[in-house]
């Protein structure tokens, strides 16, 4: 099962910066071994250490020494068995869990593909129906209802939010 992705390398010992599809904090710290996928290829790697780097984890594999051995796995996704995943506590949602949700308000808002995360709240990334790209934050305050098992989020909007987009 996909947890997260590796984005690209970072430092020259072999690093890559990644993400996780986890609303845990500290989550990459428990992860001991993961099968990294790309491009129909399969590896599963020991992490040797993670650490945070403006908010984002940082990955370092065993194997991995240099930015070359690290270049080829950029873009690759991480996977764990299913067993491995841990399920969000009550109330709370795995960001791989609010893929695919519907957004809606007073009308239809558009569709999550994506959550990031920058320091602040968790922004949901929508593709609208007219194809914009809009950013909404999660929060308890705009979104009222999250029913994951209907993939649906309802919200309330601050006045202004997607006319400023």
């Amino acid at each position: 099962m996909a947890i997260g992705r590796l984005w690209r390398t970072r430092g020259n010992r072999g690093e890559l910066l990644g993400e996780l599809d986890s609303s845990e904090p500290g989550r990459e710290e428990k992860l001991k071994d993961v099968a990294l996928e790309k491009d129909g290829r399969r590896q599963v790697m020991q992490v040797e250490e993670t650490w945070r780097h403006d908010g984002r984890p940082v990955f370092k594999f065993v194997g991995i020494d240099s930015i070359n051995d690290a270049e080829k796995w950029e873009g690759a996704e991480m996977l764990v068995p299913p067993s491995e995943v841990e399920p969000p506590e009550e109330g709370a949602f795995s960001y791989a869990d609010l893929v695919g949700c519907k957004v809606v308000g007073e009308s239809e808002v558009g569709v999550v593909t994506e959550v990031e995360e920058y320091g602040g709240a968790p922004l949901l990334k929508l593709k609208a129906a007219d194809g914009r790209e809009i950013l909404i934050p999660f929060a308890r305050s705009i979104c009222k209802v999250i029913d994951v098992a209907s993939k649906i989020i309802r919200v309330e909007l601050p006045e202004g939010l997607l006319e400023q987009q």
